[in-house]
């Protein structure tokens, strides 16, 4: 064997070495479940719940199961809430649900039993208005409590903490018409990633300037939960911007935010019709 196609030998022998030693990615590692719940008054929920499995699993090493119902009141309950085990088998649940008149602690207090006893959660748009018992502890869980929106018009976001890993690589950026939901109580639990601000005409026709927290972490006990209030109309859901942020933030909520469960960038989104803005949230107002 001549010396060159002894070195060539060793050289690709090295390279197949080098190559099995490096940590696997994404298709090497075992999905994270994730449970999407969704339903409830004001939103396009048979629309929604397919873009969001379907921006999550294209995004990261994630299988995410649904549980919907074409309940369309703020009354809307979910069977599955009932059982004492509900989140069995899950590695993280996504709340999307919109049940503002759901009011029976137990049974409040069975979903949050999940996530007491360590499931992160995703929380996105009206989750922040479900389950107004009379008393803060749905809030306490989210981090921020909200009573209500504003009219439907852009919001520009603004990443206030870039060092983050959520944030990481995310610009900031305007929302087509959206609703900004307002903050009356930030719990001590719960840090800001971004802000989102929305120009509001007035009655007397002058403009004003809103503004509020609508991306944030929240520490519940030892539970790390996300939170981001924007999500109403279906163009903003399909967002490819908004999808990865979801998905970055479900991963973060795992402590999986790393190359072995994100996937590559995917092809943009296909754009989808969006939810009419007569299609307000009247529950959350």
């Amino acid at each position: 064997m001549t010396t060159r196609r002894l070195l060539t030998l060793c050289l690709t022998t090295a390279l197949f070495t080098f190559a099995a030693a490096l940590p696997s990615r994404a298709a090497d590692v075992k999905p994270l479940r994730a449970l999407l719940i969704l339903g409830g008054c004001c939103h396009d929920y048979a629309k929604q719940k397919d873009i969001l499995k379907e921006g999550i699993e294209a995004r990261a090493n994630v299988t995410v199961d649904i549980v919907y119902t074409p309940d369309r009141s703020t009354k809307a309950r979910f069977d599955i809430y009932e059982k004492p085990d509900w989140s069995k088998g899950y590695d993280v649940i996504i709340h999307d649900e919109c049940s503002s008149d759901v009011k029976e602690i137990p049974y409040v207090e069975n979903i949050l039993a999940a996530h007491k006893s360590g499931i992160p959660a995703v929380n996105l748009h009206c989750a922040m208005h479900c389950y107004r018992t009379g008393e803060d502890i749905w809030f306490k869980y989210i981090g921020i409590q909200s009573s209500a929106h504003g009219p439907q018009e852009p919001i520009a976001i603004s990443f206030v903490d870039k060092d983050h890993p959520i944030t990481q690589g995310l610009g900031d950026w305007k929302t087509v018409k959206e609703e900004l939901y307002n903050n009356i109580k930030v719990f001590d639990t719960a840090h800001a990633l971004a802000r989102g601000k929305q120009i509001v005409k007035q009655k007397d026709g002058t403009e004003k300037e809103v503004e509020s927290v609508v991306v944030w972490l929240n520490q519940y006990g030892n539970t790390r939960i996300f939170n981001t209030t924007i999500g109403h109309n279906n163009d903003t859901v399909s967002d490819d911007r908004y999808l990865t942020l979801v998905t970055r933030g479900l991963l973060w909520s795992c402590d999986k935010l790393n190359d072995k469960y994100l996937k590559p960038t995917p092809k943009k989104t296909a754009s989808v019709s969006s939810q009419s803005a007569a299609e307000a949230c009247d529950c959350e107002k």
